[in-house]
């Protein structure tokens, strides 16, 4: 064998071992490091960073929807009872009631709204964040109908009391009836905001 010949099998050996070296390091430095907990796994693919995306968008419908429809049933009874009040004006005080129903409303988003952003934070789950959403959404539309349906029996039932004072009593229970749509949303999203 000639001094190359040799000179290349050693370099050839040395650079096996070398590698066989290597990978024995690589396999150690493996088996030694711990496996993940499998809760810190599991909370980390449960925790995204857009998670609190849904909970905000869940405040956001509960004031969205909620505030425009008891601006609406405002408007709506105010312009009857402007109406009523050209005749009577002695009624004004009576007929103030399907205004501050309408009211109640935007206090109901408020409240969601108020307990869905207080409950925000980094690492909020995307389970909580979905109940979140849940929550405004419960409460958002049913806002959405009671507003309307008490701009349209306030503003009706302010015009007749005029007429027939014996239909206030009647108006006021179809007001409250009204009224207990969103109230019937407030109950729901306050169940699925604090689970």
């Amino acid at each position: 064998m000639t001094v190359t010949a040799i000179l290349e099998d050693s370099l050839l050996e040395a650079h096996v071992k070398t590698r066989e070296n290597q990978r024995e390091e690589e396999e150690e430095r493996f088996n030694s490091s711990p496996p993940p907990h499998p809760q810190t796994l599991s909370e980390s693919n449960n925790r995204p960073e857009y998670a609190s995306f849904f909970a905000v968008m869940g405040a956001s419908a509960a004031m969205v929807c909620s505030a425009p429809r008891a601006a609406y049933g405002t408007v709506k009874s105010g312009a009857g009872i402007a109406a009523m009040s050209l005749m009577r004006l002695e009624l004004i005080m009576k007929s103030i009631i399907p205004v501050v129903m309408a009211g109640i409303i935007a206090i109901y988003g408020l409240v969601v709204a108020v307990l869905i952003a207080s409950s925000l934070n980094d690492d909020i789950s995307l389970y909580r964040s979905c109940l979140q959403l849940s929550a405004g959404l419960s409460l958002g539309p049913s806002g959405l109908a009671a507003g309307f349906a008490i701009g349209i029996v306030g503003n009706a039932g302010v015009r007749a009391t005029v007429q027939q004072p014996r239909l206030f009593m009647g108006m006021i229970l179809t007001l409250i009836f009204a009224e207990v749509l969103s109230l019937y949303g407030l109950i729901v999203a306050l169940i699925l905001s604090t689970k």
